[in-house]
């Protein structure tokens, strides 16, 4: 069995999701592909094959043959960046030019129809609308046809182009319906303005998705371009990262980012992880411990050797899970598509049989006959208010969660919202504040005597390398001109630190420190010091002399709705986990005060992105809550992917929505937006193939032989610009729901 190769790659020319399943069916008849999935939201194929039978090579030849192109390696992805910048200005300037275009034409259509020379103008200015800035729908619905199938830009290109050709054929031409006394009707203003809308939908599709890849880069970014190799003479060598290799001995100095995965050898330091393991507490780092790519360095220096380099290291995984599960097909398709699959075709053999059935059976005025029903057909199942019922109500959807302070990133996480049935919640930055902060202190001296001794804590907090020494200096916040500096100051690594002042020693650190000093604990302390350690609080100790003086709680403190929250949703029915890189009691501790009885405790990246696919594996719908970047494969890989807005600027890009507030009670309201909004869009495709199950048979004439009826088109296009209307109508509503 030859080896299997999973690859991503960039695709361009993808004009519509039905490009992206010709793309992928195309990929899965090439020989040596396992599997293939090509998503239309980022412009990406995700493909397995066995790398003895074929390569990028052959499957860039084979998709470029259809008319598309699939970027490989040595392009790099700044040529598809290039591509999307230059697609989306044509766009906006297609927009713009449709838009200010078609305005015109629509009053003139409309209201002055009578003032002279009044088709001729709307043809000059239809012209370049349909010729020119709706050009790709023409060109788009061809490739379709090219292949044997059709899509809405065939539809578009079929409603917008015969009624051009019609109303042009009759502005040169009216004679010839004069003479049957018929008065020619035009349409220009139809297939204007339903161009100019779709340019605008298509415009908002892709800002939607042009913030997809953005995380990537940012993920690539945490890795250093070059690093420091300590060669065997003791020199530094500066070199590229990607020249480094197992068992180069590198150096990492302070706010440096660690480069590779590997292991200290020599000196301390404290070192962030929360870009892998979510802690939001540095880890101390001394010989012998493992540090991690991606991860930065805080105040002191050392030399780690490395063990794993490029694509082996932890953040090379995580890049790798993020590129996977964006690229991969969400659960649910998008109904429009499905029933469009099937509308468009049926529609265009509507069309098609009622020109034949007019031509037979029309008598002295067949052909006039058969024309006005065909085009009328046409132009009343024009996809403008089929299209607008799925975009408008987002749109709205998305305005209201905006002003909610939910910032909703596509539709596809607005439309499943609604069906969560588990929540995953990150803990450190989700649930608690995500900064370490002193939440309590008690004193063992007399009151007279703390004032001078916060004095002096807090000037030893100020020249510690500790990172918890922040908290505590936050915390105290003594005036600038009551600051006092001692005699003599020495930090221990490991322990604390040591000050003297006007010959008195004084201690701040752990319980080492306090032991090498001979410092005995009050008994009457003893007994808060084991209830802030099973409450999760690192506890530091002050002494003066061999008399402990103080001692501090330091934790990550939980947001105050967060109990709240998580009972609401709770209430709903909804399974609710949390998940964290913490260490067991820690999580144990934020659990039980926030009334969790589901939580794992020290879960690295890939165990919250495993959790997460189990849970869908068991037919549940996920939702992922989290802050940071160690939780960002989990959330591309969850259903519905929630950021806190106070997080890491990879975990926002990832999640397809924020809470801005970082509030967990506004995803309560983000469900309940999500309802309201799915319901808008089904009524709105009820609503528009109602209309269409209604017009289309009268458009096609089937009152003629009751009631001698004939539809004009023109009425035709007022029910078209109606049915429009009633949609956008109906997605407005949503702006004067509660979400309570």
């Amino acid at each position: 069995m030859s080896s299997i190769v999973k690859k991503s790659f960039p695709v361009t020319g993808l004009a519509c999701a039905s490009c992206a399943i010709h793309v992928e069916d195309e990929l899965k008849a090439h020989k040596g592909v396992v599997s293939a999935s090509v998503n239309y939201a980022n412009s990406s194929a995700f493909v397995e094959f066995e790398g003895s039978k074929t390569d990028a090579a052959d499957l860039k030849s084979a998709i470029q043959s259809i008319g598309y192109d699939l970027l490989i390696e040595a392009e790099g992805d700044s040529q598809q960046d290039e591509i999307k910048h230059s697609h989306y200005k044509k766009l906006i300037v297609s927009t713009i030019g449709a838009s200010i275009l078609a305005l015109p034409v629509v009053v003139i259509g409309m209201f002055l129809m009578d003032m002279p020379y009044a088709n001729w103008i709307m043809l000059v200015l239809a012209t370049p609308v349909v010729g020119w800035f709706g050009r790709s729908f023409f060109v788009n619905a061809f490739n379709q046809a090219r292949h044997g199938s059709a899509n809405m830009d065939t539809l578009v290109a079929l409603s917008t182009g015969i009624s051009y050709l019609f109303s042009t054929f009759n502005t040169i031409f009216p004679e010839i319906w004069h003479n049957q006394g018929i008065h020619p009707p035009v349409y220009f203003e139809a297939s204007a303005v339903v161009i100019a809308f779709i340019l605008l939908g298509k415009v908002l599709e892709e800002r939607a998705k042009s913030n997809t890849s953005s995380a990537l880069k940012k993920l690539i970014g945490l890795q250093p371009k070059t690093v420091r190799v300590v060669q065997n003479d003791g020199s530094e060598l500066e070199i590229s990262i990607s020249q480094v290799q197992e068992n180069d001995k590198l150096l990492v100095k302070p706010g440096d980012k660690i480069p590779v995965d590997g292991e200290v050898i020599s000196g301390f330091s404290f070192v962030d992880e929360s870009t892998i393991t979510g802690e939001s507490l540095p880890v101390e780092k001394e010989q012998g411990a493992k540090v991690f790519a991606g991860t930065l360095n805080q105040k002191g220096s050392f030399i780690l050797t490395a063990e794993k380099v490029g694509g082996e290291t932890i953040l090379a995984q995580i890049i790798k899970m993020v590129q996977e599960a964006q690229g991969s097909k969400p659960p649910v398709q998008k109904l429009v598509d499905k029933i469009a699959g099937i509308f468009v075709p049926v529609v265009m053999g509507i069309a098609v049989l009622t020109f034949v059935v007019w031509m037979v059976a029309g008598g002295e005025n067949a052909l006039s006959h058969a024309l006005l029903a065909m085009v009328s057909v046409l132009v009343i199942a024009c996809p403008c208010a089929l299209g607008l019922a799925t975009p408008t109500a987002i749109m709205v959807g998305i305005g209201k969660g905006a002003e909610q302070g939910i910032l909703i990133k596509d539709a596809e996480s607005l439309e499943l919202a609604h069906k969560v049935s588990a929540i995953v919640l990150d803990k450190t930055g989700t649930i608690s504040e995500g900064k370490p902060a002193v939440t309590d202190i008690a004193w063992n001296i007399p009151e007279s005597e703390q004032s001078d001794l916060t004095k002096m804590l807090f000037a030893i907090e100020s020249l510690s390398e500790h990172p918890l020494a922040d908290a505590v200096i936050t915390y105290l916040d003594v005036k600038t001109e009551e600051r006092l500096t001692p005699d003599h100051f020495e930090s221990i690594t490991g322990k604390g630190d040591v000050a003297v002042f006007e010959q008195k020693t004084f201690l701040v650190g752990n319980r080492k420190l306090m032991a090498d000093y001979s410092v005995q604990l009050p008994e009457n302390l003893k007994t808060t010091i084991k209830d802030w350690e099973n409450k999760a609080n690192t506890v530091v100790y002050f002494a003066v002399g061999a008399e402990l003086a103080a001692i501090v709680a330091i934790s990550d403190k939980i947001k105050a709705t967060s109990a709240a929250a998580i009972a609401s949703l709770q209430q709903q029915g909804i399974e609710v986990y949390m998940l964290t890189g913490d260490n067991l009691q820690t999580a144990g501790a934020v659990a039980g005060k926030v009334g969790l009885k589901n939580f794992r405790a020290e879960m690295m990246p890939s165990d919250k992105f495993d959790f997460v696919k189990e849970l869908q594996k068991q037919g549940k719908v996920v939702a992922m809550v989290g802050d940071g970047i160690n939780d960002s494969q989990a959330l591309a890989q969850a259903d519905v992917s929630i950021a806190m807005g106070k997080g890491s600027d990879i975990a926002i890009d990832v999640a397809k929505m924020t809470i801005i507030s970082s509030d967990l009670q506004l995803i309560s309201k983000a469900i309940r937006l999500s309802k309201l909004t799915v319901n808008a869009i089904h009524q709105n495709l009820f609503w528009a193939f109602f209309y269409n199950l209604i017009g289309i048979p009268i458009a096609a004439g089937i009152l003629y032989p009751i009631w001698g009826f004939m539809l004009n088109p023109m009425i035709a296009g007022a029910a078209m610009a109606l049915s429009s209307v009633s949609v956008v109508s109906n997605s407005l509503r949503l702006k004067s729901r509660k979400l309570i």
